[in-house]
């Protein structure tokens, strides 16, 4: 067991609306605006978050501390989070870890690589949130005292996704090769269903399907900067 997660056994019961309380979240995730929806919700449920946007940062983070529960986005910019699940279950203590996208599919690969469980985006249900993060717990970690299930949903800054769009602008105006047009791609595309904007995900899907063609890329380029340029909040 984890020095957080013994610290935060030790801090319980904790209040019925706050079920995460003392707990610390370290989140590996690339978009701000996935990054915000689950600083919200872990505010709400009480528990501390620390984010980490790229593989090497989550590396470093864990080798000085350790955190009660690792939520990792399954598409990082330096490599796969798969990877860093592998890695975080041969820790000793290792924490929970939980995998994270906006494609489905990738459940059975982060669950296969050693997740305790998974999340889909668009991430908006503090209650999913909540249940899924206790679930995956140990099972003397989880809290025992009766509560209510929040109907909250919750709604990200619209600032935070102006800056991911905006990183996308600029990643493709780099002129990436077809490896990095596949990240952007993927990036897009969990952005696009974090906001529920079917077009702009059709748009990703273009740029993830083999090797993508110059249209592919400037149709995926005038939507965002449609977007930006209209100040589009989703």
């Amino acid at each position: 067991m984890t020095e957080d997660l013994s610290r935060y056994l030790s801090t319980r019961p904790a209040p019925s609306d706050r079920p995460l309380l003392g707990l610390t979240v370290l989140v590996v995730e690339d978009s701000r605006f996935a990054s915000e929806a689950l600083r919200l919700m872990a505010l709400r449920s009480g528990a501390r978050l620390r984010r980490a946007d790229c593989l090497r940062a989550a590396y470093r983070h864990l080798q000085t501390y350790r955190p009660g529960v690792v939520i990792v986005d399954m598409g990082l910019p330096d490599g796969s989070g798969a990877d860093l699940i592998r890695h975080i279950r041969q820790l000793n203590p290792a924490p929970t870890v939980i995998g994270l996208s906006g494609d489905p599919v990738r459940a059975q690969e982060a669950l296969e690589a050693g997740a305790d469980a998974f999340l889909a985006k668009p991430l908006e249900s503090l209650a999913l949130f909540q249940q899924t993060v206790i679930g995956a717990l140990p099972a003397d970690a989880r809290p025992r005292a009766p509560r209510a299930l929040p109907n909250d949903t919750i709604a990200p800054d619209p600032l935070a996704l102006r800056d991911d769009l905006s990183e996308v602008v600029r990643m493709l105006a780099e002129r990436p090769d077809a490896t990095a047009v596949g990240y952007v791609g993927q990036f897009l595309s969990g952005l696009a269903c974090s906001a529920r904007d079917e077009a702009l995900e059709r748009a990703a899907c273009e740029l993830t399907a083999g090797l993508p063609s110059p249209a592919a890329v400037s149709r995926a380029q005038g939507l965002v900067q449609a977007r930006l340029a209209a100040g589009q909040v989703f």
